[in-house]
């Protein structure tokens, strides 16, 4: 983003839960002093995988990334909130919207969305294999 074209500043998702927040550190960035996107990617996974274990009850694995979108980049100091809302419930998978905010350090309470995504995470048995999500 240039000094002409600003990234748009927006308010927080109300229709999707806060499943996690997290600050990334120096160890974090990649040769450029961003932070690496297999890193957000890490954390996007995690705080995807928060609302699916309530509904599968047990072991689940990620089984997809069916989309993934780095809007702007992340950078360290930043405070990162990622909220989640599920998409889809099929007989063994649960799939999941991942949107992620950034708060500036130096210029906290105004957000961004850095990255955005698509999950999916199928149950599984003790075998590792798919099992049936269990009904609400």
């Amino acid at each position: 983003m240039t000094a002409q074209n600003p990234p748009k500043r927006v308010q927080l998702p109300t229709d999707e839960e806060l499943v996690l927040k997290v600050i990334p550190m120096p160890a974090d960035c990649n040769a450029n002093g961003d932070i690496f996107g297999g890193w957000v990617m890490a954390q996007v996974d995690l705080a995807g995988s928060v609302i699916p274990a309530r509904y599968a009850k047990g072991r689940m694995a990620t089984v997809a990334v069916n989309e993934f979108i780095f809007k702007q980049p992340v950078r360290v100091g930043d405070i990162l909130s990622f909220f989640s809302k599920l998409t889809r419930i099929g007989r063994t998978s649960i799939t999941v919207k991942v949107e992620v905010y950034a708060e500036r350090y130096s210029d906290q309470g105004k957000y961004m969305k850095v990255t955005e995504a698509s999950v999916t995470y199928v149950a599984i048995d003790e075998n590792g294999h798919p099992r049936e999500v269990p009904k609400h």
